[in-house]
């Protein structure tokens, strides 16, 4: 029998990705000059740095059968607290970070309160936090942006460690550490489990309630470090500013090859489609595509990742979803 078709989707499956990236990389290279050079690279890296960290938490909920809409909302109100903590109130810069990442985590412990003691759908749970969120952010600045940091803020946003920028730096440490959780810890193993089918899991004893909190504050977590980023970058707390960035981040993990359903996916090729997303946005700007279309562009990317994974699910042999690497090997 032949076996070339299986072989092929097999072979998308590992390195199509990655060919996408590739084939872009390529294309905008050919077709403008400004793409390919030094500056241009380093200043992708810098803007893929908020999502690409963000895209760490979304993947962990992601693989457990989740979802968080709330990031965008979540980045704004945290520029909003950092930005009226050290303004308002004098807050010395470090304290108000470790302020900005306390309150990410405790509204990503809501969001996975939400879900799993209330049993709401992660996607109705998350979108009616990132309202309420939306809401609270303009409530707190009456809508206006909020001005006047210390200088030595801005470091975090605009600083070097060497020649790469810190926001780099900050990306690369928070995907190593993502990485090793989701490879090389039980953690890790339970969070496939889960995706992968949550009543074996939690037949097995796992704590499926408290592994939900955790992925959901790990996902506020990294949100809230993004957020930090980019406040520090535009000097300014804006209610507006994460408008829009769940949709990338979303965008960027599925992707990446992170399973809708759960249970599938990986941070590397989460990592992966970030930088497909930054490669795009860069190279559209570069051609001076306009923003109204850039939207639209990035919604069909979101469709055409959504809908490969669904034809490589339906393609995969019934009962697959259990998968025994996932639910087994994590007890």
């Amino acid at each position: 029998m032949n076996d070339t078709g299986p072989s092929a989707l097999l072979f998308l499956k590992k390195f199509g990705i990655l060919l996408v990236l590739l084939s872009l990389i390529l294309f905008f290279a050919l077709t403008t000059q400004a793409f390919f050079t030094v500056t241009n690279l380093f200043n992708i890296a810098r803007q893929v740095s908020m999502l690409g960290i963000a895209a760490v938490g979304m993947t962990f909920v992601m693989i457990t059968g989740g979802i968080d809409l709330s990031v965008g909302s979540l980045l704004s109100i945290i520029n909003v607290i950092g930005a009226f903590s050290m303004v308002k109130f004098g807050v010395h810069p470090v304290l108000a970070v470790a302020i900005c990442l306390a309150c990410a985590c405790l509204l990503g412990l809501l969001n996975g309160a939400i879900v799993t003691d209330i049993n709401i759908p992660p996607l109705i749970a998350t979108l009616g936090t990132m309202t309420i969120i939306r809401g609270l952010s303009y409530i707190i600045t009456g809508g206006l942006p909020i001005y006047g940091f210390p200088d030595n803020f801005s470091v975090i946003g605009q600083g070097y460690l060497w020649v790469i920028p810190i926001p780099v730096v900050i990306m690369f440490v928070i995907v190593a550490l993502g990485s090793f959780i989701l490879n090389s810890t039980f953690f890790g193993r339970l969070f496939y489990a889960i995706g992968g089918n949550e009543e074996a899991t939690r037949l097995s004893g796992a704590n499926i309630r408290g592994l939900k909190y955790l992925v959901y504050a790990l996902s506020g977590f990294t949100a809230g470090i993004a957020g930090v980023i980019l406040l520090s970058r535009v000097n300014s707390g804006q209610p507006i500013a994460g408008s829009g960035f769940e949709l990338d981040v979303v965008t960027a993990v599925v992707l990446g090859g992170v399973s809708i359903s759960g249970g599938e996916g990986s941070l590397s090729g989460a990592f992966t489609g970030v930088l497909i997303m930054g490669v795009l946005s860069n190279g559209l700007i570069i051609m001076n595509v306009g923003e109204y279309y850039q939207l639209v562009i990035k919604g069909t990317v979101l469709l055409c990742a959504v809908g490969f994974d669904r034809m490589q699910r339906n393609a995969d042999r019934p009962g697959a979803k259990l998968s025994p690497k996932n639910a087994q090997k994590a007890v």
